[in-house]
């Protein structure tokens, strides 16, 4: 029995341990940036949703939404938008410049506004 809940509690700790190292804003800039492209997939599978977002360079960037409660609360779902929908994104870029990654605060599109981290928004 012992020997039990030891391999369990592993297996929960091998499991939240790069979930949490996953989530927050440590990986991220603090500085925000605008990413402008189209939507080439959605995503809104756990743990987060997220977009890939083709830019002008031909580039495709990885954009991750906030949590599914989150993204949700913003008016944001998976029917919202459509791969080929233009999208303007804010929010803040992975510290490693090599990888095409960042963190939306909020996503425009259509001329409408999902604010995924409202109090985190600077708009100067």
């Amino acid at each position: 029995m012992l020997v039990q809940l030891v391999l369990s509690g592993l297996g929960v700790a091998a499991i939240a341990v790069p979930a949490f190292a996953h989530h927050g804003w440590s990986w991220a800039e603090g500085e925000q940036t605008t990413l402008q492209g189209s939507i080439r997939q959605i995503s809104m599978a756990p743990p987060h949703p997220m977009l890939m977002v083709a830019v002008a360079d031909g580039k495709v960037w990885q954009v991750d939404l906030g949590n599914p409660n989150q993204t949700e609360r913003s008016g944001f779902r998976g029917d919202t938008a459509k791969p080929g929908d233009a999208i303007t994104v804010l929010g803040n870029r992975h510290l490693d410049k090599s990888k095409l990654h960042m963190k939306a605060v909020r996503i425009t599109i259509g001329g409408n506004n999902y604010d995924m981290y409202p109090e985190r928004i600077r708009t100067n």
